[in-house]
């Protein structure tokens, strides 16, 4: 990776792989910016007011540690990985998913970026993602309905280009994944593989990519991956378009956090993410929240009944609901 490319790639995603993960949290989760010269320090804006905790049924969750008014932005997020869905792909940029209008400079597979910087910044990935042919890969995805392996495939060429670290996912939650899955998961790994076989990277370079990294990949990915549902031009417009939300075309891609992963589900949440234009996350709070109150969020459609709810959640994240909303049948 080129040292202009490094430094964009820190510059856009921070620090993202540190052996104390509230470090990690706390400069990821920060959304402040420095100072200009004709600002002092304490004009700056302030942290964002939260912490990340162990829960007492729940495992690792969000808390507030002031109150935050309803309507508020409690913090923004980069995605460690993200990647445009099959479909959206000549239609979003190739690195953050905004919309683009035209297919003016579009690489020859068909994609293109919105400007100079995202172009620049996606070497990361893209100086090893184009010397391999991705068309059996592709195709697999495409005629299997898979979307995740995709997310996979630009993470390991991101580890190849050294832009992150083999394991930066470890301290997210695995889903949990039976022999079959693992079986069906394998002609993923090789065609991935095979690919950067084929474009002659050698084993100095994907030693890492084993079958076993693969799936605890993806197995971290399929719990923990966001669908980037809207890239609305303004936050007005996604209030004229939520019923556009709940269609599948309206995903524009997939991509990981590494705190809003720390979230814990509600089915009647006080938290929910939005995205304005591109794959920058923003954390928004549903309702006036009290300082020490766990954030949560809706893993799913909140309008769902009871019985359609618990039957997502149980099969695609591996728990039983006990929110108040359950609770009371509702």
């Amino acid at each position: 990776m080129s040292p202009v490319a490094s430094t964009l790639w820190r510059s856009r995603f921070g620090t993202l792989y540190t052996s104390n993960a509230f470090v990690l949290f706390s400069s990821a989760a920060d959304t402040a910016t420095p100072p200009s010269k004709n600002e002092s320090l304490s004009s700056a804006p302030s942290p964002p007011p939260i912490r990340v905790a162990v829960t007492e049924s729940a495992g690792r969750g969000v808390f507030a540690t002031r109150r935050i008014g309803a309507g508020d932005t409690i913090h923004t997020a980069k995605p460690i990985v993200s990647h445009p869905s099959l479909s959206s792909i000549k239609s979003v940029c190739y690195f953050c998913l905004k919309k683009v209008k035209t297919v003016a400079g579009a690489q020859p597979q068909g994609f293109s970026f919105c400007c100079e910087n995202c172009k620049e910044s996606s070497k990361v990935f893209y100086d090893v993602e184009k010397k391999a042919d991705w068309l059996a890969f592709d195709d697999y995805c495409r005629t299997q309905g898979l979307k995740y392996p995709l997310l996979v495939k630009r993470l390991a060429c991101m580890v190849i280009s050294g832009a992150a670290p083999a394991g930066i996912l470890d301290i997210l939650q695995p889903a949990s994944i039976t022999q079959d899955m693992i079986l069906k998961m394998e002609e993923g790994f090789h065609l991935l593989r095979n690919g950067l076989v084929r474009a002659n990277i050698g084993d100095e370079h994907t030693s890492f990519l084993t079958k076993q990294w693969y799936t605890d990949v993806l197995a971290r990915i399929r719990i923990n991956a966001f669908r980037i549902e809207l890239a609305a031009g303004v936050y007005e417009d996604l209030l004229s378009l939520a019923s556009a939300s709940i269609e599948a075309e309206a995903a524009v891609g997939n991509a990981i956090y590494m705190l809003p992963s720390f979230y814990n589900h509600d089915c009647d949440p006080n938290t929910h993410i939005v995205w304005i234009e591109n794959a920058d996350a923003k954390l928004k709070a549903l309702r006036d929240i009290d300082e020490g109150e766990e954030l949560r969020i809706c893993y799913i459609d909140v309008s769902m009944s009871y019985d359609a709810r618990q039957s997502i959640l149980s099969q695609g994240f591996g728990f039983k609901c006990n929110c108040l909303r359950c609770l009371s049948g509702d």
